[in-house]
This record gives structure tokens, C-alpha cells and sequence, in this order.
């Protein structure tokens, strides 16, 4: 999995040819660890979309700058701009639809 920081986050969300969306998380956030695995099993089935991770504890300025007041918090961008955001535990089929809708503005 993809994980982006404030030294690579310019090139692959703001410069991505390709929808991104980012999981923001930390290690501590039991909802968090809920949704990883949910998060892992849509990488692998939607490929038309970039998915990465980001640690709010270790790039707490950058989660700043993006408004993640809450996690886990799922940041839809296209093309380079955010579209959407998805905050809390997600079942699967729920999240897709979410992201597909995202996608679809």
C-alpha cells in the first residue's frame, strides 16, 4: 500500500493522472484497524483508482491542512482537488458505493 507523507504527497495526489484516495489513520484508532482491511480488499478490486494511507501521528501538519478533524477519514481527489471525504467505519459494498459516487461528480 501506498503511504503518503508531506515529502511525496504533491507528486502523487496533487499530480496523479488517476483518481487517489487516502486513508488517513493512526495505529492507536480502533476504527481505523476496522476499516484497513476493507480499505486493502477495494485497492486490489478498484484499479482505476490510487489508493494510499497517511499517519496522521506522523504527518500531523499536512492532516491539518487537508480539515481531518476526525479518523478514520477517507479523502477522495481528482485531479489533484478533493471530491469527497468519507469519515468513520465503512462496511465494503458501502464504502465502494460511496467512492464510486464520489467519482462520478
Amino acid at each position: 500500500m501506498l503511504m503518503i507523507n508531506e515529502a511525496n504527497f504533491n507528486a502523487e495526489v496533487k499530480e496523479s493522472s488517476i483518481p487517489v484516495i487516502i486513508d488517513y489513520y493512526a495505529d492507536w484508532c480502533g476504527p481505523c484497524k476496522m476499516i484497513a482491511p476493507v480499505f486493502e480488499s477495494l485497492s486490489k478490486k478498484m484499479t482505476d483508482v490510487k489508493f494510499a494511507k497517511l499517519n496522521v501521528d506522523e504527518n500531523t501538519q499536512l492532516a491539518h491542512d487537508q480539515g481531518v478533524l476526525g479518523i478514520p477519514c477517507m479523502i477522495v481527489y481528482r485531479g489533484g482537488e478533493e471530491v469527497d471525504r468519507i469519515v468513520g467505519y465503512q462496511p465494503e459494498d458501502q464504502l465502494k458505493a460511496k467512492i464510486e459516487k464520489a467519482l462520478a461528480k
